[in-house]
């Protein structure tokens, strides 16, 4: 058991390392060509504010669950429904690699979040977003930036 702990800590580090940190009008041009802005009625603002709270849009961003699963990449999307590890018991309904949420192309990342709120309840999925995010003016997470 302290050798999965070492192993984690070990990968923590190095996904560190390699992590790439997007600033925030750069993912808004990403979000915004990718069709985020507005999908299902969630405006540019929800999304870069989700990022930021989930994973301070770290890319390679992992966090280690109390039931031993894994939130994944800018949006944190867990291992255990949404992505496939080398484990068997996921559900994988984005249908992708977990490996591939967190790489600097954020295509995959941002189909399964598509689908994660299409398929919840909205945004609600993502406890940042609730706790910070939900009802709130978020004009000024796009402010500045020149998203076209």
């Amino acid at each position: 058991m302290k050798a999965i702990g070492v192993l984690a800590l070990i990968g923590c580090v190095v996904t560190v390392i390699e992590s790439k940190i997007y600033s925030r009008c750069k993912l808004a041009k990403i979000f915004s060509r990718a069709g985020l802005d507005n999908y299902r009625g969630f405006s540019l603002g929800n999304w870069i504010c989700m990022a930021y709270y989930e994973s301070h849009y770290n890319t390679t961003a992992q966090t280690v669950l109390e039931d031993g699963s894994i939130d994944y990449g800018i949006f944190q999307i867990n291992s255990y429904t949404w992505c496939r590890t080398e484990k068997q018991q996921q559900k994988n309904h984005c249908h992708v690699a977990c490996s591939a949420l967190i790489t600097d192309d954020l295509t995959d990342a941002i189909i399964c979040a598509k689908k994660i709120v299409k398929e919840t309840e909205g945004m609600n999925y993502w406890q940042g977003w609730k706790k910070y995010c939900e009802g709130r003016d978020l004009s000024e997470w796009k402010k500045g930036c020149d998203v076209s």
